[in-house]
């Protein structure tokens, strides 16, 4: 521990002058800055008629994506649960029924799968963690809601309709790509 000095330091207390005491220099600095503002090009969009151009690696609203017969990918396996760090996924695991074959891809699907979009920070370790690659965030906007409950997104809000397929191969590397078209792996045949 040091010990403390006995040193002072003297304060001055310099007189204003009388423009500064009418505090006419801040003002005119200020109008100044003012004025530099009003003719430069407002930032501002006018939204639903112009639309912002995201980063081509922007992670938006979340989707759970069907393969090419239209079933579920999802295996409730619970490693994009695992690895969110906001703990913003739940899911509950069921097994598939008799004649549910053209419903789920695997033996063991999501009966229940939930995203807490308030929760999630959009870090994308879900996706990188599926081994099925039935999670991807895309590049649209998470709806806007008034009520918290309604931010919770379930499978009706989650899962892409057959008609109305989301591209995602933007969000892919060339290697994953790749690798997908490579038949010697059991997954791609």
């Amino acid at each position: 521990m040091q010990p403390l000095t006995n040193r002072s330091k003297a304060v001055l207390q310099k007189e204003m002058t009388f423009a500064e005491k009418l505090y006419l220099p801040a003002i005119i600095n200020g109008m100044i800055i003012t004025f530099k503002h009003m003719f430069k090009k407002a930032a501002t969009i006018q939204y639903p008629e112009q639309k912002r151009e995201f980063s081509p690696i922007y992670r938006g609203h979340h989707v759970l994506k069907r393969d090419d017969e239209g079933a579920e990918r999802c295996t409730a396996c619970g490693l994009c649960a695992v690895s969110c760090p906001a703990e913003a996924i739940t899911m509950q695991a069921a097994e598939r029924k008799e004649g549910e074959e053209k419903l789920y891809r695997e033996e063991k699907y999501a009966a229940n799968y939930e995203i807490n979009m308030l929760r999630c920070i959009f870090c994308g370790l879900c996706e990188e963690a599926c081994p099925k690659e039935a999670i991807f965030l895309t590049d649209r906007l998470v709806p806007t809601e008034f009520d918290r409950g309604d931010f919770v997104f379930g499978k009706d809000k989650l899962v892409e309709k057959v008609d109305d397929r989301v591209d995602v191969t933007r969000r892919q590397t060339q290697d994953v790509l790749d690798f997908k078209q490579n038949k010697k792996y059991s997954h791609n045949k």
